[in-house]
């Protein structure tokens, strides 16, 4: 078994750090420049059992992408989970597979998530988009329109303590924003009426082009844990 000081070098991170308590531009889409934050939370899907709306994923007709798929991507972990984090797109493999952050971006996951001491199957992971584009293209505008409110379903189901968002479709989809990654990351977020915090940092995928952001995305990873460590002393109802 590999040791988390292996998982913080495959990182990039040799120098660390514990956490403390304390411790590209353009919009998606422009109509969501008009939402406010506080709106972007439930919607009549969250009502939906589990397994109804990961069946209603799978017959999704709602765009284009459903005629180039193999299958839906609709998300992988328990559904109590206290982290949910939170893609751009599946990729090919995850076509393949039906399972969210498996090819090479997704073993880089599972090494940034041990680095901070988290198990994957202990985390719930999703996508804003449950199809792949082809030629995984960036989303676009009516795709993420006709996606998020799946993905709002999940997280009100789900009731998550923390959100990371993966990558700047993640943030600005969650959050209702246009500001680029570089604007996004740092601050603590606020998504829906719940409040949920939210983390923005980089996509793995993007980690593994420019491996020179490693040390940022892993200052990101630390303030989440930071941030979870103090959600972890209030009580959370799940009984909604």
């Amino acid at each position: 078994m590999r040791s988390r000081a292996e998982y913080l070098r495959e990182m990039g991170i040799t120098r660390w750090r514990s956490a403390g308590a304390n411790g590209s531009t353009g919009s998606i889409h422009p109509a969501l420049n008009d939402i406010d934050g506080d709106e972007t939370g439930p919607v009549a899907r969250s009502h939906v059992p589990f397994e109804l709306l990961a069946a209603e994923v799978a017959h999704c007709q709602q765009c284009s992408l459903h005629q180039s798929r193999t299958q839906s991507v609709f998300g992988y972990g328990p559904i109590n989970a206290d982290w949910m984090i939170v893609g751009e797109a599946p990729g090919a493999e995850e076509d393949r597979q039906g399972i969210p952050f498996v090819g090479r971006a997704g073993g880089l996951l599972t090494e940034m998530l041990k680095s901070i001491g988290l198990a994957r199957d202990s985390v719930y992971v999703s996508n804003v988009l449950k199809c792949r584009p082809p030629n995984n293209r960036d989303p676009q505008g009516l795709e993420v329109e006709q996606c998020l409110p799946y993905l709002h379903a999940q997280i009100e189901r789900i009731q998550p303590r923390i959100i990371l968002a993966l990558g700047r479709f993640a943030a600005q989809a969650l959050l209702a924003k246009s500001e680029p990654l570089a604007k996004l990351r740092g601050p603590v977020h606020q998504y829906g009426a719940g409040r949920v915090p939210l983390i923005v940092t980089y996509h793995p995928a993007y980690l593994l082009r420019s491996p020179h952001e490693k040390a940022k995305a892993w200052e990101d990873l630390k303030q989440a844990m930071s941030l979870y460590r103090q959600q972890c002393s209030e009580p959370l109802d799940r009984s909604l």
